[in-house]
């Protein structure tokens, strides 16, 4: 089915995006594994497991609307080099995230690409959940401190 340039154009961007995410956290998963937070190493690297699925969700859409997916794009990645400042880096991708699909859902409504806007609510959900996790995680930090926060990470 022949889409809509311009949806096809920020499915791109939000694949860009996506891929960007995936790289983010991965390293972020690691570098907590490696520190033996165990749990932020399981907890992050779902998320990114989930922006995996994002990634293929957007590239099967753009084949479906006869695009061309370009997969060789990434953002500037803003890798932590603590707990705290990577939490922060993923809140600030998360914030963005949530705007960029809120924003690309107005226009697939705008365009009259209903499979498109049903597809984006979808990922605008677990980029919701996902920035809701974040916050949670930086009141817990904030409540009991980084070092208690820490010592309840390690497996």
């Amino acid at each position: 089915m022949k889409g809509n340039e311009q949806i096809i154009a920020t499915l791109n961007m939000l694949l860009a995006d996506e891929l960007t995410a995936i790289n983010q956290y991965i390293v972020h998963s690691e570098m907590c594994k490696n520190w033996g937070y165990e749990a932020l190493h399981e907890a992050i690297e779902k998320r990114a497991i989930t922006e995996m699925q994002h990634a293929e969700m957007h590239i099967a859409r753009i084949l479906f609307l006869e695009g061309r997916p370009i997969v060789s794009q990434l953002n500037q990645m803003h890798i932590g080099a603590t707990v705290l400042e990577q939490f922060e880096a993923d809140l600030d991708a998360e914030q963005a995230a949530v705007k960029a699909y809120n924003d690309a859902v107005k226009q697939a409504v705008e365009l009259g690409d209903n499979g498109t806007r049903a597809m984006l609510e979808g990922i605008l959900k677990d980029e919701e959940d996902h920035l809701d996790w974040l916050e949670a995680q930086l009141d817990q930090i904030g409540q009991m401190g980084i070092q208690n926060y820490l010592a309840r990470q390690v497996s």
